[in-house]
């Protein structure tokens, strides 16, 4: 514990070091809370990637990325008189305690489920506590959460008070619905040229077409983030492979017709089925 407490100590110091205004890194000086924020995010981003992965050894430097983000916005708030790192952890100390009567204390909880729920309802309270009186079902979903994911999030809390489709079959209905709409949309565009109402109306037909497949995958108990992850890294392998095979013929894949191209595709594709890839 010693040595842990040693080594996020020099974090701590290492970060304030950087923040000096007359010493440190004019970078780090010049940094505030929104021009971070971005960095925080795509740090998360790149835990997540190297847990798809499966690679520890980079789980372990991402990790430390992130715990640095977590540290630079401490230091900013204890320059500015509001909380430092000390607080950022008692404060989640308590939270967890708080949330998990179950094992901190004597209260009972049978299942998974039940727990979820008590903790929606902790947070509600917590919510209520702070003066923000939202008694919607969907009170305190973060704004600036990743699309895919509140969208998810949206669905599981209005399926709380019983809106939610019973199954597959009627979001199936549904997206198949969207996307006509969709559909129809884009008949009205010729070529590239369409007009702002044009794009507003596409953009939104779309965006009901991606939040119905945000709640077919919460129906599948899938993450559509992660689908959609493990999605581009299969096309960037399989885009790879095809450059490889045609530079190998001592082709131009840029010279080719979208016919020899999807040759080529192909031929990546069947090559990952026999090594028992996706």
């Amino acid at each position: 514990m010693a040595e842990f407490s040693a080594a996020v100590e020099r974090l701590v110091e290492i970060m304030a070091r950087l923040r000096d205004p007359e010493h440190g890194c004019p970078w780090d000086v010049e940094q505030d809370f929104r021009s971070i924020a971005a960095y925080t995010i795509e740090e998360a981003y790149e835990v997540a990637d190297a847990i798809e992965q499966g690679d520890m050894p980079a789980l372990c430097d991402e990790l430390g990325d992130l715990l640095l983000q977590v540290v630079f916005h401490a230091r900013m708030a204890e320059e500015a008189g509001a909380f430092g790192l000390r607080e950022v952890a008692e404060a989640i100390n308590d939270k967890m305690v708080r949330r998990h009567p179950h094992v901190f204390a004597d209260a009972v909880v049978e299942d998974a489920e039940t727990q979820t729920r008590l903790w929606e309802e902790t947070k509600a309270a917590e919510r209520a506590a702070k003066g923000h009186h939202d008694d919607s079902a969907l009170a305190g979903i973060a704004r600036g959460m990743p699309e895919l994911a509140r969208a998810v999030k949206l669905q599981k809390r209005a399926a709380r008070v019983g809106f939610d489709w019973p199954g597959f079959e009627p979001v199936f209905a549904k997206l198949e619905e969207e996307v006509s709409e969709l559909r129809a949309e884009l008949s009205h565009v010729s070529g590239e040229c369409q007009s702002t109402t044009q794009a507003e109306r596409i953009e939104d037909e779309l965006g009901d077409v991606l939040f119905v497949v945000a709640n077919l995958a919460r129906h599948a108990g899938v993450d559509p983030a992660s689908a959609l992850r493990r999605a581009n890294a299969k096309f960037e392998r399989r885009f790879r492979r095809m450059e490889t095979l045609a530079a190998a013929d001592q082709v131009e894949l840029a010279q080719l017709d979208l016919a020899a191209q999807d040759g080529y595709w192909d031929r990546a594709k069947a090559e990952e089925r026999r090594g028992g890839t996706d």
